[in-house]
């Protein structure tokens, strides 16, 4: 066992504590919430990187909190997987830390939610326990109302709310199935579990109600189709940095949940006990793939296409959960990785669009950027590109595994079905590469001192990362392998 596992419990316990900090320099100095953010993020940031050199050395870490055994105890877990997301979700927050140095909204208590919300999706990620799960996904909810409602539009007040009603509603669900699964197992630890539910039965009435009451809980946070109502008004109404943190990260940490909930604790046993529980979930997905899609296709203000793009995207990414074969889970894993970059770099620079050229968000309002802005326009393309889901980019890549996968169970309508959702995605993408390229520019220019190099290198990184990870793709395969063979075991 390694030496190095309290890094698992300082990961997820030094955004949170020190989340007070910012709030407290309040009392005595203005603006330093982002100087204490960034240095606390990147320490963080390097921790998981020495906590994942640490585990594809020495293989999983399990750490229990003050030394206590499950199933008492409040257990911590990392793999290759957890790691993975834990790595996305430092990387993104970071740059979205860069961006909103300039771009705002500034102050100290924005920047204490915006560490509590980053603690809470790593908590979420990194906890081994079901009900730990649901406190970790409050607490990152609760930081994320109060950061959709920073922003200047007067309506954010009313998107913040009814985020937080349907958000509530959601987290209602989950806590319903983690009471059941307690009263019919007597423990909440994801590993006991997956002992204790197999010797209650799959097929008893009280663990299936479980685990749906836990998925439809998962589900609305995951905005998946038709629960994803809350999602177009966060995303239209909060700041451009926060819309790439609840767009790009939140979905992606609970589908990380339910997969855990579903592999970790439930176990591939229990789809096979119960054959029509997996073709709910495959069915759910597709609804969700081509939903997204045609919604953002009646868009044209570009925060609802992304938006409704990420319902179209966590869909896939669910069909990649739900074929459950090595093929289509690392095709999922990859997908939440490369979705996750790509979708924050468009967010961003959707909002960098907006600083420079006079707040445009719609597509008629794009005209001719690439004349006044090559570098910006550039990386849009590229960006663009890797989402609709084009090779060599990782877009291709995520989208080409997980059809492998359905084809290699049969599945070949699905497959067919998961390829020829590129099309859907570029009706939505190749309008605003179109006028960006093609049409004359006719707005306003306020030059370029609001965008900063910090925010140009996010995006160039963002969109080389979506260009290389399609490159990468075997050799990352290979990292995971131990992860996915251990979900699927």
């Amino acid at each position: 066992m390694t030496d190095l596992q309290w890094l698992v419990a300082a990961i997820v316990l030094v955004p949170l504590l020190t989340a007070t900090l910012p709030v407290a320099a309040s009392l005595r100095w203005d603006n330093v919430g982002w100087g204490i953010a960034a240095t606390i993020l990147s320490l963080t940031f390097v921790t998981a990187v020495m906590t994942t050199v640490s585990i594809y050395r020495e293989g999983p870490i399990r750490y229990m909190l003050g030394g206590i055994e499950w199933p008492y105890g409040i257990e911590l877990f990392a793999d290759e997987f957890s790691m993975l997301v834990v790595l996305l979700v430092l990387s993104i927050c970071l740059g979205v830390l860069v961006y909103t140095r300039i771009a705002g909204p500034r102050g100290n208590y924005f920047y204490a939610a915006f560490m509590l919300l980053t603690g809470g999706m790593l908590g979420v990620v990194l906890t081994g326990d079901v009900f730990n799960l649901y406190v970790f996904l409050e607490i990152m909810a609760i930081a994320s109302y109060a950061l959709v409602s920073a922003s200047k539009y007067r309506w954010s007040t009313y998107a913040a709310f009814k985020y937080l009603l349907v958000g509530t509603v959601g987290a209602s669900f989950y806590l319903l199935g983690v009471a059941l699964i307690l009263a019919a197992t007597g423990t909440l630890n994801m590993h006991d579990l997956s002992i204790r539910l197999a010797e209650a039965g799959y097929t008893e009435p009280v663990v299936i109600a479980a685990f749906v009451l836990m998925g439809i809980g998962l589900a609305i946070k995951i905005a998946l189709f038709p629960l994803h109502t809350w999602l177009a008004d966060a995303h239209a109404s909060a700041p451009d940095g926060i819309s790439a943190v609840i767009s790009a990260l939140m979905p992606a940490v609970a589908v990380y949940a339910f997969a855990r909930i579903l592999f970790t604790v439930y176990t591939p046993a229990f789809l096979e006990a119960n054959p029509i529980i997996g073709q709910l979930v495959l069915v759910g997905a597709l609804f969700s793939l081509f939903a997204g899609s045609l919604f953002a296709l009646l868009q044209d203000h570009i925060k609802l296409v992304l938006a409704y793009s990420t319902v179209s995207q966590f869909g896939l990414i669910l069909i990649g959960i739900a074929v459950a074969n090595d093929t289509a889970l690392f095709g999922a894993m990859l997908q939440i990785f490369g979705h996750g970059i790509v979708k924050a770099s468009l967010f961003l620079l959707a909002g960098m669009f907006a600083l420079r050229f006079g707040g445009i968000r719609t597509v008629e309002e794009y005209s001719g950027l690439a004349k006044r802005a090559p570098v910006m326009a550039g990386a849009f393309a590229l960006l663009g590109i890797a989402m609709i889901g084009l090779p060599p980019t990782v877009g291709f890549v995520g989208k080409w595994y997980i059809a492998v996968g359905a084809f290699e169970e049969g599945l070949w309508i699905v497959s067919a079905l998961v390829l020829g959702s590129t099309l859907l995605s570029a009706g939505y993408i190749l309008p605003f590469l179109n006028r960006i390229y093609f049409y004359p520019f006719d707005g306003e220019d306020d030059g370029s001192d609001s965008i900063t190099a910090g925010m140009l290198a996010i995006i160039v990184v963002g969109a080389t990362i979506g260009l290389l990870l399609g490159f990468a793709a075997a050799d990352l395969q290979a990292v995971l392998l131990s992860a996915v063979e251990q979900l699927l075991e």
